[in-house]
């Protein structure tokens, strides 16, 4: 896998998470872990996070050559997630990515994940409104995401947030 970083985005990949995201799964995060939330996009998201409470690591550096935190949050680029979850799975350690709500029906999770009672998903009340890097908000979010969770140990497989 080739290294990634912000300023080799595609233009898929150039979406920011709106702070209300992560005020969405605040209650799930532990404030007693370290965070790492491994991609940098316009560093706004690891400020969101500190704002929240969260004990959060966040740097413009390659995910797939390091590996820091408790904990994994973040949004990763959507143009690479397979090659992101498949090293996420590697990793062994909990997270929460948020994802296209599709992405439960590729191959790859399932081969991945099958039979893994330790995957988890939340599902947000609303669909996120993603704010395009260097543009202002529109709030013209066309697909739902959800929050894919592994060994966080939540309350139900599936959590429906009011």
């Amino acid at each position: 896998m080739a290294s990634f970083h912000t300023k080799t985005f595609s233009s898929f990949d150039d979406w920011m998470t709106p702070k209300s995201a992560w005020e969405n799964i605040d209650q799930f995060v532990p404030k007693d872990k370290k965070i790492w939330d491994c991609f940098f996009g316009d560093g706004v998201s690891g400020d969101d996070m500190r704002s929240l409470g969260w004990d959060v690591i966040h740097h413009e550096e390659d995910f797939f050559k390091h590996n820091h935190g408790d904990i994994i949050v973040s949004n990763p680029p959507y143009t690479i997630k397979k090659e992101v979850f498949t090293r996420l799975k590697e990793l062994e350690k909990p997270f929460i990515m948020i994802c296209p709500a599709s992405m439960i029906t590729t191959q790859y999770i399932r081969r991945l994940f099958s039979g893994c009672e330790q995957l988890q998903i939340i599902i947000p009340r609303r669909r996120i409104q993603f704010n395009k890097m260097n543009e202002p908000a529109n709030g013209r979010c066309n697909f739902d995401c959800f929050y894919y969770c592994y060994k966080m140990n939540l309350p139900q497989s599936i959590v429906w947030l009011d």
